[in-house]
């Protein structure tokens, strides 16, 4: 048994009843379920629609995200979640570069190793190499003037961890960062990348080893095995290349807003609904979110 689900942004609530009729009739589905009006709905199969990908594509050009997965297991126990254009809205090595005024220049190299690109360890080094310099304390202007979170985080974690999932954040960016997301939204745990200061100033240097793609597979595997669950029962999210083997280990791996060659790669893909996207696909009503 499969469970398709078709979701829309929470802010704009297009999602009307002819539509998902009609693709109901058309895969001879079972009853709709809603899981909030106008935003969230879904409806049981009986085997995989060999037309999903274009029925994606076309929901997509009305701002639909449409997502089909295995009924059974589809609730997880797990969340690993990146947090730079994921848990947050900003790349927050880009922030600090454009408090130190390379910041046009920075962005192009995260965009290029975002998406694969780019090595990422290498690019890592190199935009943190234009940081030296930086007073420590832009840390806190930019945490405080330039981070915003994304949209239905703080709903994502209450919930899952209300109905006993445990949470991790999982970063190619910094724990300075990494700490403070960890804290407001509740995640359980926060691995990161560690800038190195000196003297009150950035020295340009990254901690080792790095924490890249590799290390967030290795968070997965580990997480996993120390709560006695397989991959198989966690959920991933990211939008960013390091983020792949995560994804693609993960029960659900989730492309949130995501690179387009990294999207391409997953088979759960949410670009126009939020973080609450992830509990939808779990089956989880509006009314069950927690506070």
């Amino acid at each position: 048994m499969f469970i398709a689900t078709l979701l829309t942004a929470p802010d704009r609530p297009i999602l009307d009843r002819a539509t998902v009729e009609t693709l109901r009739a058309a895969w001879n589905g079972g009853e709709t379920l809603w899981l909030d009006p106008g935003v969230a709905v879904e409806f049981t199969l009986e085997a995989m629609p060999a037309d999903r990908w274009q029925m994606w594509e076309q929901l997509q050009a009305h701002g639909i995200d449409l997502v089909v997965q295995p009924a059974e297991g589809r609730r997880k126990a797990l969340l690993l979640a990146d947090m730079d254009s994921t848990m947050i809205q900003q790349e927050c090595i880009d922030e600090l570069a454009a408090e130190a005024g390379v910041g046009a220049y920075v962005a192009d190299i995260t965009r290029r190793a975002m998406n694969g690109e780019l090595d990422f360890e290498a690019a890592l080094r190199e935009r943190v190499g234009l940081l030296k310099g930086l007073p420590e304390g832009v840390i806190e202007q930019v945490w405080t003037d330039r981070i915003t979170f994304m949209p239905g985080g703080r709903e994502l974690l209450a919930t899952m961890r209300a109905h006993g999932a445990y949470a991790a954040l999982v970063s190619g960016g910094f724990t300075a960062f990494t700490s403070r997301v960890a804290e407001a939204l509740g995640f359980d745990e926060n691995r990161a990348n560690t800038l190195i200061a000196a003297d009150g100033v950035l020295t340009g240097e990254v901690g080792m080893p790095i924490l890249g793609k590799a290390a967030k597979l290795e968070a997965l595997e580990q997480i996993s095995a120390r709560m006695g669950i397989t991959p198989e029962q966690a959920m991933a999210v990211g939008d960013g290349a390091n983020d792949l083997a995560m994804l693609n280990r993960a029960g659900a791996g989730v492309a949130l807003h995501a690179k387009p060659s990294v999207a391409a790669q997953c088979d759960i893909r949410i670009n126009h609904g939020d973080l609450t996207a992830l509990l939808y696909i779990q089956g989880y009503r509006r009314e069950d979110f927690a506070a």
